[in-house]
């Protein structure tokens, strides 16, 4: 692997995208700019912020993809487009750890490591309510989820029949209105989190689509904290971790926020 050190970046104002959930009356904030957490000649790690798509939007929006090929760009000659392969997404109001694959090698290595379930992902969200179960209990959801057909792509329905959804679930801290929930999903299905924690009464807090009444200033409160992958080149295990957004600490209503490790 390269021996470049892994790289942070401080988050700044971006003149990208704005958002608001649908029926919002409130202004829409300016999306912060994301920032690199690791790179080298095969991946690139970035955090996203909530409000800004992973890809796949229409010519002329931005996304994480676009602000990626954007910097990769500069200092290139024009028709030279680098090579960015994205093997893994977070749904837009979702914050988080990405990565990214700069060789066609590498997106098909972590390709595989995301279809053989060998990653390792973390989330953490906070949730309406008095979440069930004991402080520091770990339990495991296994559900059919399938997503409202409403939130699918335009003219087409939700994917076809329920599927099999499993995370591992641990309270990590519990308020009066919120608690702080630890999720490592075993499966990858679209909306898994959002539908398994509103199907129990507990929504992500500004998850409106799945039954949440509390605002959330940024997105809703789902935070993919942690990465682990093998790098595509090597082998090597690696760990990257998102720091808590801003928003995240006026949300928490008094919660205290587990310390983010240090780069990989």
């Amino acid at each position: 692997m390269s021996s470049r050190r892994p790289r942070r970046q401080h988050s700044k104002s971006w003149k990208g995208p704005v958002g608001r959930v649908s029926g919002d009356t409130r202004q829409p904030e300016r999306v912060p700019s994301p920032s690199v957490l690791f790179e080298d000649d095969e991946i690139v790690v970035v955090v996203k912020p909530a409000g800004l798509a992973t890809a796949n939007v229409p010519k002329g929006q931005a996304s994480l993809l676009t602000w990626l090929r954007g910097r990769a760009a500069i200092g290139q000659p024009a028709p030279d487009e680098p090579f960015l392969g994205v093997v893994s997404r977070l749904d837009q109001p979702v914050s988080g750890v990405v990565v990214f694959a700069r060789t066609r090698a590498a997106a098909a290595s972590l390709a595989e490591q995301f279809r053989e379930r060998s990653v390792e992902k973390t989330y953490h969200a906070l949730v309406e309510g008095r979440f069930p179960g004991a402080v520091g209990a770990h339990t495991t959801w296994s559900d059919l989820v399938e997503r409202p057909a409403e939130d699918g792509p335009r003219g087409q329905g939700a994917d076809s029949g329920p599927q099999e959804a499993e995370v591992d679930v641990e309270l990590v801290a519990r308020g009066v209105e919120v608690s702080l929930v630890r999720l490592q999903p075993r499966t990858g299905r679209r909306h898994q989190l959002r539908v398994q924690l509103g199907s129990r009464k507990c929504p992500i807090l500004g998850d409106r689509l799945y039954g949440s009444r509390l605002p959330f200033p940024s997105g809703i409160a789902l935070h993919s904290s942690a990465l682990r992958i093998e790098h595509p080149a090597t082998g090597q295990p690696l760990t990257f971790y998102a720091p808590w957004p801003s928003s995240w600490q006026q949300a928490a209503r008094g919660l205290s926020l587990p310390r983010v490790p240090g780069p990989a």
